[in-house]
């Protein structure tokens, strides 16, 4: 991707959160994925996980929790940090390592609503890469609707015992701790659930298999048991039994915005790429890209990439400043998750057959990119949401 790598550099350089800081962040994020995912992705792929000291390296040089308190073993930066590791990976056309959950999303649950005992206790390990984290929210039978979940913690003496199945979850492979969402109280819907730590290697944990997906087959997307889990009652994140619904839907909108973050740089790798094959590529005697239908298809998806950008780079800014609104998110969220798969569409289109091999990334990117608007909500309520703030 020769001329590529300048227009990432300057779309993303000169987004209205960037800074000098951010710019030597993105340079040696952009070094370590190179360096250590890059070459491994055919590897990841085929195992169906990244290698568990990746995440060891990932810690030594700081790209680990970037978005934590340094009082917690962090970076003490802000979302813009995890944003730029974020548009690093997805310019490799990764989708194997799920680090952005790991820092974006378990971290934060962790510092939100954990006790001063468990922040000092697991946040430090995350950041070095010690420990793993994972989120269990999604079951067999129930997907964006959480409040419908059948899994229980039900108190024991000291203790809660945890009976349940959970599917779909990232990191579960790999994970040595897992924030579960269930009902401390089955009776109740939304004001029933509770979320609770539950470490890997409690009695009665078990990992099922990893799942057989038609992307993101790097990552270790896993269905989680829980038969008789017994954990103290100190877990329990928050003060109280069933604030676990509350804080779900207090930190999604972050995960909606992870959402939105890759697909746009996954977008603009995509077009990257594509102008680039264009160019080189030869049909009746000249570049594909000298023809008019190339020229316009990149042209609207061009178009399309750096509307989506300034869409979220203004969601970044606001989201930083502790402005961006619920209905706003979901906007962004189905907008480029739906937005990136026309992108990919089209740029594969234009590689002809070699857009369908999988030694090419575009292929990679078409299947990476299409539960992007399942996952944090499907698209369908994103605009549930959006709908009922008009």
């Amino acid at each position: 991707m020769p001329s590529g790598d300048v227009t990432i550099a300057r779309m993303t350089d000169s987004s209205p959160w960037s800074n000098d800081e951010l710019r030597a962040l993105r340079e040696m994020a952009r070094a370590f994925c190179e360096k250590e995912i890059a070459p491994n992705g055919d590897k990841f792929r085929e195992q169906h996980h990244v290698d568990r000291d990746l995440w060891n390296k990932a810690g030594e040089v700081g790209l680990l929790c970037m978005s934590i308190p340094e009082e917690y073993g962090g970076g003490g930066g802000t979302f813009a940090h995890e944003a730029v590791l974020m548009e690093e990976q997805a310019r490799i056309a990764d989708s194997s390592w799920g680090v952005s959950l790991h820092n974006g999303i378990v971290a934060h649950y962790l510092l939100a609503y954990g006790s001063e005992e468990q922040k000092t206790k697991w946040l430090p390990k995350m950041a070095t890469g010690e420990v793993v984290g994972a989120i269990a929210m999604t079951e067999p039978g129930t997907g964006s609707d959480l409040q419908s979940v059948k899994s229980k913690a039900i108190k024991d003496g000291d203790d809660y015992v945890i009976d349940g199945s959970k599917t779909f979850i990232t990191n579960g492979q790999q994970a040595d701790l897992i924030i579960v969402v269930a009902k401390t109280d089955p009776n109740e819907g939304a004001k029933g659930i509770s979320l609770i730590l539950v470490e890997a290697d409690r009695e009665g944990f078990r990992r099922g298999r990893v799942l057989d997906k038609i992307g993101q087959r790097g990552q270790d997307t896993s269905e989680l048991f829980f038969d008789g889990v017994r954990v103290p009652q100190s877990n329990l994140l928050g003060t109280e039994e069933g604030q676990g619904f509350i804080q779900l839907m207090q930190q999604l909108p972050q995960e909606r915005l992870i959402i939105a973050v890759t697909s746009v740089a996954g977008m603009e790798a995509a077009v990257e790429q594509t102008i680039a094959y264009t160019k080189e590529r030869e049909a009746f005697g000249r570049p594909v890209f000298g023809f008019q239908n190339t020229k316009f298809k990149l042209a609207e998806c061009a178009t399309e990439t750096r509307i989506s950008r300034v869409f979220v780079d203004d969601c970044v800014v606001k989201h930083i400043k502790g402005e961006l609104d619920i209905p706003t998110v979901a906007m962004a969220k189905w907008w480029t998750s739906d937005r990136a798969m026309v992108v990919a569409d089209e740029c594969l289109q234009l590689f002809g057959g070699y857009g369908y091999m999988n030694e090419y990334p575009i292929a990679r990117m078409w299947a990476d990119n299409r539960v992007q608007k399942i996952y944090a909500g499907t698209n369908e309520i994103m605009k549930e949401i959006i709908a009922r703030s008009l």
